[in-house]
């Protein structure tokens, strides 16, 4: 099994920036992708932005592409979010996932709340 723990959350005024961490755990070698995905209160989890571990290639969902920035460090076993030009409309529990590959993601992590002031 994986342990997924997600940290950097809070809270930021339009137009600021947060970087999200995940670190993962355990079984890390079974890891072909990671991703994030965000679910705001009343709505799906959907899909953020994903990475191969092998390679970085990388996927965003059209609504984040040019403001955030998925990345990886392999030595640590963490994936991080740059999220720059924040809006009010990313306010979200943001979840990191593992996955088979950049479209299917089988685990998520507890979430981390963000929350973004107009």
């Amino acid at each position: 099994q994986v342990q997924l723990v997600e940290s950097g959350g809070g809270l930021v005024q339009t137009g600021g920036s947060l970087r999200l961490s995940c670190a993962a755990s355990g079984r890390t070698f079974r890891i072909s992708a990671m991703g994030w995905f965000r679910q705001a209160p009343g709505k799906s989890r959907d899909f953020v932005a994903g990475i191969t571990w092998s390679a970085g290639l990388t996927n965003y969902a059209d609504s984040v592409k040019g403001r955030f920035t998925i990345s990886r460090d392999s030595a640590k076993n963490t994936v991080y979010l740059q999220m720059n030009s924040l809006r009010p409309e990313d306010t979200a529990v943001y979840y990191c996932a593992t996955g088979i590959n950049l479209y299917e993601y089988d685990f998520w992590g507890q979430g981390t709340q963000v929350t973004v002031s107009s």
